[in-house]
């Protein structure tokens, strides 16, 4: 298996408990697992990919931000030691580029962080796969300023990216 392909003979032989587990690594909310799971078993990475889509953007509000809730704060390191450790290595990866950053640019991110947070009651959701910390920090500040409305569908769009990253690394 390349490391840029699912595994779909292996997913697809997973019993219930093992292959709901896998999807909640890909995206923690409960009614994306759930309905996931009742389209199963998938033909090849595209009907994944286009489940996936479907039944994220159907999802509700509430769906929505309790995947937020499953990932750690753009470099927040303890927090994804303690709280994330199902999905340590890929976030870890995700956010490597963190690792490197200056202090002030660390700084930076922690108190952009809570001001989104404060605004919009959830955490910042970017898919920081390839993005520099610099880069974060600057979508962080650009996206404070979006309307509440506005910033959940942006949310829901990172996600969704991030999950389907997950979904291929399986």
């Amino acid at each position: 298996m390349q490391s840029n392909k699912i595994d779909l003979e292996r997913i697809n032989s997973l019993d219930e408990e093992a292959f709901r587990e896998e999807l909640h690594r890909c995206c923690g909310s409960r009614r994306w697992v759930e309905l996931m799971a009742a389209r199963r078993s998938f033909t090849d990475g595209a009907a994944l990919s286009k489940a996936a889509e479907e039944i994220w953007f159907g999802l509700s509000r509430e769906d929505w931000l309790e995947a937020f809730s499953h990932h750690p704060k753009i470099g927040d390191v303890e927090n994804l030691r303690e709280k994330f450790s199902n999905t340590l290595q890929w976030a870890k990866n995700e956010q490597s580029a963190v690792e490197v950053a200056s202090e002030e640019t660390i700084k930076a991110l922690a108190e952009a962080n809570q001001a989104y947070e404060n605004r919009f009651g959830y955490i910042f959701i970017v898919c920081a796969t390839g993005k520099s910390a610099d880069e974060m920090l600057a979508i962080l500040q650009h996206r404070l300023r979006n309307e509440p409305s506005e910033e959940l569908q942006i949310a829901a769009r990172e996600q969704h990216k991030i999950t389907n990253l997950r979904l291929m690394k399986l």
